[in-house]
Parts: C-alpha cells; structure tokens; sequence
C-alpha cells in the first residue's frame, strides 16, 4: 500500500532513513578497515602492507559506485524513483550482511580477500544508486524555494549512519578484548545491518512516485538511453558536479578512516578512545548539515560551496600540527573542524546536484556526478593519505586536503547559479 500525498514528515524521513541505513552499512566497512580488516584478509603480510591492502579493498566501492549510478539511474530514469531505491537499499544491505559472515583468510585462504573485494564492489553499486535517488525523492517533493532545506535530509543521513557505525565499534570495544573483537566481535555490525534494511524498506515501499516524475510519465517526457544522453547533452554539469564533490569526500575520510587507522597505530590512542572522539566530532557534521543548506536557499548554492571550500583549503595547513601534537584536545578539535567544514560543503549538494540535471536524466546525472566525485576524492585518499605519511609526513597528507578542496572552489567558480532553476 502506497500514500499518495504522503506528508512532509514522511517524505524527510523516507529520503533520510534510507541513506543513514546506507552510510551505516559503507561506514562500518570504513571503521573495520582501519581495526580488523588487514589482519583477518591478509594476516600474512607485515603491518604497513596489511594496512596498504585494506585501504585498497576499501577504494573498490568507489570505482563501483558510478557504475552503480548509471545502472540504478537508467531504472530510475526509465522506469520510477520509488523501486528503484528499494531495490538499491537492498542490494547494499545483502552485501554487508554477508560481509559479516565471511570466512577470514586462516579457514578459506585467498578465497577471503577475492569474495571481500567482491562484496565491497556489490556495496558501492548499491550505494551508487542510493544517494541520487534519495536527493531526488526530497528534491522533487519540496515546495518553491525550500529545496535547499529539503535535500538537507539525505545528507543528514551519513553523520547519522557514521554515528551509529561509530556507536556500534564503540560499544563492542567497551565490552570485548582485542582478541575477542579480531575473532567474531567486528561482524556484529555488518550481520546488524539485516534489520536496518528491513525498516528503510517498510518507510520506502509505502511511498508514491515523487509528482515530478509522475508528470514526466503522463507527458511520455522519459529518454531510451539515459546514459547517452546525459553524456552528450550534459557532460558540463557532470563533470563540475563531480569536482565539487571532491572536497567533501577528501575532508571525510581523511579525518575518519585515514585519522582513526594513523591515531591508533602510530600516535598509540586507545582504539575506544578515538572513536569517542570520532563520535564528538561527527556531532558537528550533523550541526553544519542545516546550517549550510538554510544559507543554500537565502543566498545560493555556489556562495556557501564556495566560502565553505575556501575555508576547507586553509584547514589542511591544521592537520600535521594538530595530529601529530598528541594532545587529545587538539586532535578532537581538528576532526570536529573538518567534520564542521564536510557538513558544511556537503549538505547543498541534496539541492544542486538534482538542480543541474532535467527530469528526464537527473536520477542518472545526479548520482553520476555525486560517486564520480567519489572516485577522485576518497577511493585511494586512506592509501594516499597512508603513502604520503610513509614519504613525505603528515603535513603532506594536509596539502592533500587543501589540493581537492581547490580542485572543488575552481569548480564551484564555473558553476551556474541553481537555487531558481525549475525542476519539471
């Protein structure tokens, strides 16, 4: 049974729960690569190789993740939003609960790794066509001049699904030594993830076809090929969509995974006691969510993109004084101002990444655009961030931050003001 006029309450909470549910189940793959995943998969290699191995499986999703948006997008574009990101929901949640119950490297050898990397290849396709979707059922539901606010939901979704993610490791290590955790204790969240999917189903079935599309069904306004034409009409705002991506994902995962694996093995923090400062500073990506996408719809899309970019360059000159200072302050400080900062230049992209793209190609265009940038901003940033420090020190892995956040105020630069544009 489906609602035809669901209720604003609804419409934000269908939009949000699927994309905490989905980060939930990215980010705890994240915090497990950072803890268990070397030693379980690749037990056989020395400590820095385990670490370099992990990083990479864990890039694998974001070269899946625009397949997975075209593939989703084409279904979305072609046939409707609502199956669409059930079905995407599901594909993501299978591939994380199976994670959960892979055998390690000790008991079916380099069987483990293969079927890890292929699970996480089967996570970014779901992933990659979760967000478009998500962004599009709040875009095209929001009335005039708020939907700035309303694609705000879906990205209060990942400092949700990270809190949770980080809440979950948290707990565990409060209650399991290191060896209980290595051996069975890690799964929990990852076997956890069946229940969440079940809950953002029940949400996403009982909704409608957003209005916008449905318009576009009665006036036959759909393309064959999506793809096609997304790549030769609107190549422009796909590729500086993607750009402006960049920073978010930079400023993410530098000061998560990148932040939790150097803090733990290099500086000797405590593995709870990181993550409790993960979970303060996650706090402030959640406060910056609202914040920057309210100053979306009063002033722009590329002001605040631009302002909060510029201030995420200057933040890369903070990272190798303030890591590497010991102090639990500083480095609490330094993830809550990144995170501040992820918040900040992630929550417009709910609004302008559907507002670049016409109906007829926007769930294929938006989530394109959205997991290129993923690509260029955070499959490799732990294992270059990690090959930096090993070369170059810290204060590389901070010019890396300030690189990808130019690379996302350049693109920001070209961009055409969207705040007006209409979306049927």
């Amino acid at each position: 049974m489906t609602e035809s006029n669901p209720s604003i309450l609804r419409i934000a909470f269908a939009s949000f729960i699927g994309t905490a549910i989905e980060f939930y189940d990215f980010y705890i793959y994240g915090l497990a690569v950072a803890m268990v995943i070397g030693p379980v998969f690749f037990p056989d290699s020395a400590p820095a190789v385990q670490a370099l191995n992990a990083f990479l499986t864990f890039g694998i999703a974001f070269v899946a993740r625009p397949i997975g948006a075209l593939l989703f997008g084409h279904f979305g574009d072609r046939v409707g939003r609502k199956a669409t990101l059930a079905i995407s929901l599901l594909v993501m949640g299978t591939c994380t609960t199976l994670i959960g119950v892979l055998p390690g490297y000790n008991l079916i050898g380099w069987s483990a790794p293969l079927l890890l990397c292929l699970l996480r290849f089967g996570q970014g396709i779901g992933l990659g066509g979760e967000w478009g979707g998500a962004a599009l059922l709040a875009a095209e539901y929001a009335p005039e001049g708020r939907r700035g606010w309303f694609g705000m939901f879906p990205q209060l979704g990942p400092p949700i699904g990270f809190l949770l993610a980080v809440g979950s490791f948290l707990l565990l290590s409060n209650y399991l030594d290191d060896e209980q955790f290595r051996a069975w204790g890690w799964r929990i969240p990852f076997l956890a993830s069946a229940v969440l999917v079940i809950i953002g189903l029940y949400v996403r079935l009982r909704l409608s076809e957003t209005p916008v599309f449905a318009k576009a069904l009665q006036t036959h306004s759909r393309v064959k090929l999506p793809v096609t034409e997304l790549l030769s009409r609107h190549a422009r705002p796909l590729l500086l969509g993607a750009l402006v991506m960049v920073v978010c994902y930079a400023l993410f995962y530098i000061s998560t995974v990148f932040s939790l694996s150097y803090g733990t093995s290099t500086l000797g923090i405590a593995r709870p006691q990181f993550l409790s400062m993960l979970c303060v500073a996650v706090v402030f990506m959640a406060l910056a969510t609202p914040l920057s996408a309210w100053a979306g719809d009063r002033f722009g899309r590329r002001p605040v993109l631009i302002a909060a970019g510029s201030a995420a360059l200057l933040s890369g000159f903070l990272l190798e004084p303030m890591l590497s200072s010991g102090s639990m302050l500083q480095i609490t400080a330094f993830l809550c101002i990144e995170l501040f900062l992820m918040g900040a230049t992630f929550a417009p992209m709910g609004a302008l990444l559907p507002e670049l793209f016409p109906t007829e190609v926007r769930y294929t265009g938006a989530g394109a655009a959205y997991n290129l940038g993923g690509i260029l901003g955070a499959s490799l940033a732990p294992y270059i961030a990690q090959q930096l420090v090993l070369h170059g020190g810290l204060s590389w892995v901070g010019g890396y931050i300030s690189v990808a956040a130019a690379i996302s105020v350049l693109a920001a630069l070209f961009l055409r003001e969207t705040r007006n544009n209409e979306l049927t």
